[in-house]
């Protein structure tokens, strides 16, 4: 019974692909079931004080610290038309409430699924994906930046055929667009589309391929008389009254990739995205800090609107070691807030730059160890990378690495 234990979990990389958040533990009817997981780590900080999408920024004087990343209780249960899930977090922070959603669906079928509440927005992989079953340790920083803590209050289509069409998962969502734990600050909705693909079981049940697209229109509320956009490698200020009210566009376009082979040494896995589009965001400043300038907001933005074109990406392979336990990570992600510029033009005279238009790169590699099927450590390190600027405070790379030591326990 133990090695069919562990030989179900080193699966996890395949399984993992039904570990949406948009879920209950399971569709069989069942009264309330507890599920979650904790992840207590260590990290140490190549310098005090900086700017991490690896589990926040550090605070001033600090380097190394313990905490608690996760600690996920769910409650959820299904009955013959319906599902209800309830998911806190806990941590040193305190207590937060991350999903409250019911789903509606028809007797004996699936097929068609009604969600309405604080859900993942169902865009591309990684957002529905769990971080309990997640190899790395975090999203990339382009889906941190675009969509902090991936859900948002809404309702919900999803179409999951059986049968002939197994193969293929449909979602569409209406959603406030200001975030998990925010009230929506205008009166327009966002609405994000999600089409998945997945073929199991191939070439004689060694390789396992899922792709898909994924579609965010939306918009962002301007409360002043000027908004700025790209001309050449400059911003240019357009100022009019009617510019109070006015929407601009907060448009996305994703792909992604999955591919598992289960091949004699172990299992391989290898997944991508890619994302690109119109953010609006702000300019940084002595109280919105560079990354910062282009997250999406949770509340009215109340200086003017620096309309950017982005891209960004992540790459991320997994190898089993010889059917053992331990399992290789590498990855490497790419966010561009403004991909029409260069980072040697940031910060020239009269440009309107801020350090909200700088690049950054992260080249992540560890282990995990699977301990046993609950208990997992995991150890990584990320190298984080930032062009050099004519800004002050980025003329030369960040010295901003994270390393990160990481026990997770699932239940």
């Amino acid at each position: 019974m133990k090695k069919l234990l562990f030989g179900l979990a080193f699966l996890c990389p395949f399984l993992a692909y039904s570990q949406s958040n948009n879920a209950p533990s399971s569709y069989d009817l069942h009264e309330i079931t507890i599920t979650g997981y904790l992840q207590t780590q260590y990290q140490k900080a190549q310098s005090a004080g900086i700017l991490s999408f690896s589990g926040g920024d550090f605070t001033k004087n600090s380097s190394e610290r313990f905490m608690i990343r996760r600690g996920r209780l769910k409650i959820d249960r299904v009955d013959k038309y319906s599902s209800i899930v309830f998911q806190i977090d806990a941590t040193q922070n305190g207590v937060q409430l991350m999903d409250a959603f019911i789903q509606f669906h028809k007797p004996g079928s699936k097929t068609f699924l009604f969600t309405a509440g604080l859900f993942n927005r169902p865009f591309g992989y990684s957002i529905v994906y769990s971080s309990g079953y997640r190899d790395f340790p975090e999203r990339a920083r382009v889906f941190q930046t675009l969509m902090p803590r991936e859900r948002d209050l809404g309702a919900m289509i999803s179409f999951r055929p059986k049968k002939d069409f197994k193969f293929i998962t449909a979602e569409v969502a209406v959603i406030n667009g200001s975030g998990h734990s925010a009230r929506d600050y205008d009166s327009k909705k966002d609405i994000v589309g999600n089409l998945g693909f997945k073929f199991d079981s191939l070439a004689n049940k060694k390789l396992h391929i899922g792709f898909g697209g994924s579609v965010y229109k939306g918009f962002v509320r301007s409360d002043t008389e000027t908004y700025l956009s790209l001309q050449n490698n400059s911003y240019v200020k357009n100022t009019s009254a009617d510019n109070v009210n006015w929407y601009a566009k907060r448009d996305y376009y994703g792909a992604n990739l999955q591919l598992q082979y289960d091949n004699t040494f172990g299992s391989s896995s290898l997944k991508a995205e890619y994302i690109s589009g119109t953010q609006p965001g702000v300019g940084a400043s002595s109280s919105i800090t560079g990354p910062v300038a282009s997250t999406s907001f949770s509340a009215q933005p109340a200086t003017d609107l620096y309309l950017r074109s982005f891209s960004g990406y992540y790459i991320w392979f997994t190898q089993q070691i010889a059917k053992t336990h331990l399992t290789a990570l590498v990855g490497y992600d790419v966010y561009d807030p403004n991909k029409h510029i260069n980072e040697k033009e940031i910060g020239a005279a009269n440009s309107f730059t801020t350090a909200g238009d700088i690049k950054f790169s992260t080249l992540g590699y560890g282990l995990t160890y699977l301990i046993n099927p609950r208990l997992k450590l995991t150890v990584y390190n990320e190298h984080v990378v930032n062009d050099p600027t004519q800004l002050p405070q980025y003329i030369d790379d960040l010295k901003d690495d994270v390393f990160t030591t990481r026990l997770q326990y699932r239940w």
